[in-house]
């Protein structure tokens, strides 16, 4: 994993995370690729109201991370597929209990018995 600061500059475990997921839409990038890959329109069209210069800025600094895989086939027209790393998939694992802790603590949406963190949409935490 690629830190924006020295290790040293870090006070504990969950500042470097939050370095590395910091941003309105990264997490619902994850969550988007936990599924499936996804080419870069497809992700577009899946979070709605990220615009094309964010979501590439966000999965370049998650692909620096090492936490997104960019596949470029190299075709004409061009055709790449982003997915998740093992790094990613683990990161994926420990937002899950945030998802949980989030979706019970949602004012006037009762909670779902025996749902976990990857059943619903995550954009309706953000407001989607």
């Amino acid at each position: 994993m690629v830190t924006r600061r020295g290790a040293e500059a870090y006070h504990c475990g969950i500042d470097a995370a939050m370095d590395v997921i910091g941003g309105k839409w990264k997490v619902l990038i994850l969550w988007a690729l936990e599924e499936r890959a996804h080419r870069f329109g497809e992700l577009r069209r899946a979070l709605d109201g990220v615009t094309e210069k964010v979501l590439a800025s966000h999965l370049r600094e998650l692909e620096d991370d090492g936490i997104v895989h960019r596949e470029d086939f190299g075709e004409v027209p061009p055709r790449v597929e982003y997915s998740l790393t093992p790094l990613g998939r683990s990161l994926n694992d420990a937002l899950a209990p945030l998802g949980d802790w989030g979706r019970a603590n949602i004012k006037g949406v009762p909670p779902e018995p025996g749902e976990g963190a990857r059943g619903r949409d995550p954009r309706r935490l953000v407001g989607g």
